[in-house]
């Protein structure tokens, strides 16, 4: 923060207030995937490999928040501990489509109802109402940045 007090006061700033849960939520998801063998980054590969099978290392990397670098040595990882499987040759293009095996699958189930806990518990104070309100506005934050609409 600037001397001349041009910075951004910190206790206003909704920008660092949201940095801020999200390091506390990411926080929460390690200490309850730690003992499961898992990363939050393990636990998003997974997930999205659940829900949209045959993504490639790119596809992955962005849907998780890495480089494609980070992704790729997690996929190997994976892929030998036996949680996902690549084919040997990409059979379009020079992508590797990962899917989940049965134990990326049975891995993924004890990781989900674990950061599932940690949801329900960083949602405990608020009713329904404003849990439907918070995911509206962080909604529509997320389309103001992206879409460079200002809100409108």
């Amino acid at each position: 923060m600037s001397q001349n007090g041009a910075g951004i006061d910190l206790d206003k700033s909704l920008g660092y207030l949201l940095k801020e849960a999200s390091s506390a939520l990411r926080a929460a998801m390690e200490e309850v995937l730690r003992p499961l063998g898992m990363t939050v980054t393990h636990y998003s590969c997974l997930e999205l490999l659940a829900q949209r099978p045959g993504l490639s290392n790119s596809e992955l990397a962005r849907g998780a928040f890495v480089t494609r670098q980070s992704m790729n040595v997690l996929l190997q990882t994976l892929e030998r501990d036996g949680y996902v499987t690549r084919p040997a040759e990409a059979p379009v293009g020079k992508a590797l489509p990962a899917r989940l095996t049965p134990r990326g699958r049975r891995s993924l189930e004890k990781a989900s109802a674990a950061v599932r806990s940690v949801e329900v518990r960083m949602l405990a104070g608020m009713t329904d109402a404003e849990q439907s309100d918070a995911f509206r506005i962080l909604r529509s934050m997320i389309h103001s940045l992206r879409d460079g609409d200002g809100g409108a």
